[in-house]
């Protein structure tokens, strides 16, 4: 029993440390500034820190998870996004599970690849597979040379 009672102790004394840590952290973060962010459907809103965020070019790709095409791009995508962090945005969007996208950018077919300035101006836009190497010579005619270490 005393056992017991020692358990219930600690786990009080846990939670209220937890729970001072948490309005702290509550506190601090109610004191800067804040904006609000929502996806396209405006389904998604929450509150994030205002941050000064680097505009980058994007690469938007639009296709679906069951086309073979698009299934070709998915490498291709996935290896951008990743050697390219924080030099190039890479989306992708599957237009047969949300057709809204398609509508958004106005796609006949896919996959498209949607190649976007740091303002979102379109630069370009292809339909069918391409390969990393000519998405890369793309950007390099746009005057985004990806080449170099960050």
């Amino acid at each position: 029993m005393k056992n017991l009672w020692k358990v219930i102790i600690v786990l009080l004394l846990v939670s209220a440390v937890a729970a001072v840590v948490v309005l702290k952290r509550a506190e601090n973060l109610s004191d800067r500034p804040m904006k609000t962010i929502s996806d396209s459907n405006n389904s998604l809103v929450m509150n994030v820190e205002a941050v000064e965020v680097k505009k980058l070019p994007r690469l938007v790709d639009l296709g679906a998870d069951k086309c073979i095409p698009c299934k070709m791009m998915i490498p291709v995508i996935e290896e951008l996004t990743k050697e390219y962090a924080g030099r190039l945005q890479v989306e992708f969007y599957d237009v047969w599970k949300n057709p809204a996208y398609g509508d958004q950018y106005g796609i006949r077919v896919i996959p498209t690849q949607i190649f976007l300035d740091p303002n979102d101006k379109e630069l370009y836009r292809h339909e069918g597979f391409l390969s990393k190497e000519d998405i890369l010579a793309k950007w390099k005619n746009f005057g985004f040379d990806f080449s170099g270490k960050k």
